[in-house]
């Protein structure tokens, strides 16, 4: 094979990578989103499916890690390409975490749906939701056209997210205070809104690595004011 076979190959194989791993993303972001409709409606049967289908988001990170593995040790990339295979690997851990978090409220709706007899809070938290979604989809959209920009709009989402978990946190603990009865479906509540968090959170991870993929430069825990300076250069 020469090298003009070799380039068009590994050209191929990145775009198949890209592909591959913004269709996981449209799996996951499905996963969250069932899930969170099966928060509100109560369906077993399809909260069970949820569930079910965690192994899917799992088998598509296995695939692709190995998949990296290969493109690695058959083409020895190196640069920007190298960066972009690294960069696939850190994103398919953070999105199948995210299927993970699915997978656990899907859990939490089955818990509250399950039990007609326990009380119940009201809690809101479809809005926060909606924002890590928000937050999840400009990441991949940031991935899919290399654009590094996204980044600060990610991160500036994700301190709504945390405020909106650390607001819902106090209205849980004012129910569980005023009636006790309250406590063990507001646990439930507390768990689906801590992993609505924790998905903003691999959210913001992988607009971060998007950064790193375009610039080089590792963007991790910097706050709102020098990761704007660092794309501005």
């Amino acid at each position: 094979m020469n090298q003009q076979h070799i380039l068009k190959k590994f050209d191929t194989d990145l775009e198949d990578l890209r592909s591959r791993v913004l269709a996981m993303g449209g799996l996951v972001e499905q996963q969250f989103l069932r899930a969170m409709d099966g928060l509100d409606s109560g369906n077993l049967k399809e909260l069970e499916q949820i569930i079910a289908d965690d192994h899917l988001v799992n088998r598509h990170e296995v695939e692709l890690d190995e998949a990296c593995t290969h493109i690695i040790a058959r083409l020895q990339p190196t640069a920007v390409d190298l960066r972009m295979v690294m960069t696939v690997v850190k994103i398919i851990t953070d999105l199948e975490r995210i299927g993970d978090e699915a997978k656990k409220i899907a859990k939490m709706a089955r818990s509250l749906h399950s039990d007609h007899l326990r009380s119940v809070p009201r809690v809101e938290l479809r809005s926060t939701a909606n924002i890590a979604v928000a937050m999840l989809r400009k990441a991949l959209d940031a991935f899919a056209r290399v654009d590094e920009t996204a980044s600060y709009e990610v991160a500036r989402q994700d301190r709504e997210v945390d405020a909106g978990f650390k607001a819902t946190m106090r209205q849980l603990i004012t129910f569980m205070m005023e009636d006790p009865r309250t406590i063990s479906s507001s646990l439930d509540f507390l768990f689906v809104a801590r992993a609505i968090e924790r998905i903003g959170d691999h959210s913001k991870n992988i607009a971060e690595y998007v950064v790193y993929m375009v610039k080089g430069r590792d963007v991790r825990h910097i706050g709102l004011e020098e990761l704007e300076k660092e794309l501005a250069q």
